[in-house]
């Protein structure tokens, strides 16, 4: 890895080499991966990343690539699109979606695999494995076929239909546990010590946890190589706001954006599920675990690896973390589809509707360019919605038609 200068504890400060690992052996700190910024400054331009690939590689300095070949089916470089509709609804003026439903698994977790994988197999790791609550499932299956790799994935007994299909489509194993993701993300913890697979939330999560910073570095390019105002993230574990977060000041530190981002990260978390968003409101240092109870499936982690790291991050920029009733949810799905014409999964209904709440509350102000990130696409949660059914014609005549819609001039 060129510009990787080993591990380093968030927690006290030890270095230690590349390698699977993700604890600190001292305090049992989470591993994070150091850059040599210096050389990466010297040597990284806007002009080569525009030169390089349409996917999250084309900033490969920033990420820890072992060189050779990469285990990549395309993640990354998804439209940020401008929100007219749904800005002029809640009532802003700039207001920009990015939108990750577009990656090859449809959602952002092809990002971090990519990242995972292609590290795991420089290490000589052959089966992939994870804890999911469904997105990274599909990922990690998707993304070990692609490179001939056996994958083992467990998931909690009670996800979407959509997400057990687009993962068991891939032809590896699927374990389905009875208890939450936090029974299964546990047994995972106690699985990566037995077995020589690449986990990669557990023994290869420091670099797998990277690719979610290529959210930051797209955004930021395509606003024109600057930071939004505002941002508002899905929590599950809180990495990808850590993540997004960090990608925004290494772009500086490297030389990418000309000023210091003051960006405000604001999180959302649906109220069955919200230990982050409840310690942000009471003022707490410590994140303590939960029992999820939620609609949004995708964000049901009781007890998150990144909420302590997440809180500080929100609270030293400035930001939020907001919990929205479970019945908003789905609310927030369907406005993004009335508005915009984009179906989102629970999660982006999550997102939308913290936006919706920030913005009325004056939060988030009228003037200030928002960026809302929507992680994944709507066809894997359909359950949210409930039972829609067209209206039937029982005759195809010009009549029938009038009749069902009622006088209605469209």
């Amino acid at each position: 890895m060129k510009y990787v200068e080993g591990l380093r504890c968030r927690e006290c400060g030890r270095d230690y080499p590349v390698a699977p690992q993700h604890v600190c052996e001292f305090c049992w700190g989470p591993l994070e991966v150091v850059y040599d910024y210096d050389a990466i400054a010297s040597e990284v331009t806007r002009a080569g990343i525009a030169n390089g690939p349409e996917s999250i590689w084309r900033y490969a300095p920033l990420l820890p690539d072992p060189g050779g070949e990469r285990v990549d089916l395309g993640a990354g470089w998804t439209p940020l699109r401008r929100a007219p509709r749904l800005a002029a609804e809640l009532g802003l003026d700039r207001l920009w979606l990015k939108f990750d439903g577009l990656n090859p698994t449809h959602s952002f977790k092809d990002r971090v695999v990519s990242v995972a994988l292609t590290t795991a197999r420089s290490f000589g790791y052959n089966v992939a494995a994870c804890a999911s609550t469904g997105n990274l499932a599909n990922a990690v299956a998707a993304h070990a076929a692609s490179a001939g790799m056996d994958s083992v994935v467990f998931i909690p007994n009670d996800l979407e239909a959509g997400k057990v299909a687009a993962t068991t489509v891939y032809g590896g194993r699927v374990l389905a546990v009875d208890g939450s993701y936090d029974d299964v993300n546990r047994l995972c913890a106690e699985l990566a010590g037995d077995h020589p697979w690449a986990f990669v939330n557990v023994n290869v999560r420091p670099y797998y946890s990277e690719g979610s910073k290529t959210m930051a570095f797209e955004v930021a390019e395509q606003l024109g190589w600057r930071a939004p105002e505002a941002v508002v993230v899905p929590v599950a574990s809180g990495s990808l706001l850590t993540k997004f977060n960090k990608g925004l000041k290494e772009l500086h530190t490297v030389g990418l954006l000309n000023e210091e981002p003051t960006t405000v990260v604001h999180g959302a978390q649906a109220e069955g599920c919200s230990p982050v968003a409840r310690a942000f409101a009471q003022g707490a240092v410590e994140v303590r675990p939960v029992k999820p109870r939620t609609i949004a499936k995708s964000l049901g982690i009781g007890n998150p690896a990144d909420g302590y790291y997440a809180l500080r991050d929100v609270r030293a920029c400035g930001g939020t973390i907001t919990a929205v009733p479970e019945d908003a949810v789905a609310r927030g799905m369907t406005l993004l589809a009335r508005t915009e014409g984009l179906f989102t999964e629970t999660a982006g209904g999550v997102t939308i509707a913290t936006l919706e709440r920030l913005v009325r509350e004056g939060t988030i102000t009228r003037d200030q360019e928002t960026v809302a990130l929507i992680t994944g696409v709507g066809l894997k949660t359909l359950e949210a919605l409930g039972h829609n059914e067209p209206t039937h014609l029982r005759e195809a005549s010009v009549e029938a038609v009038d009749h069902a819609l009622g006088g209605v001039s469209i």
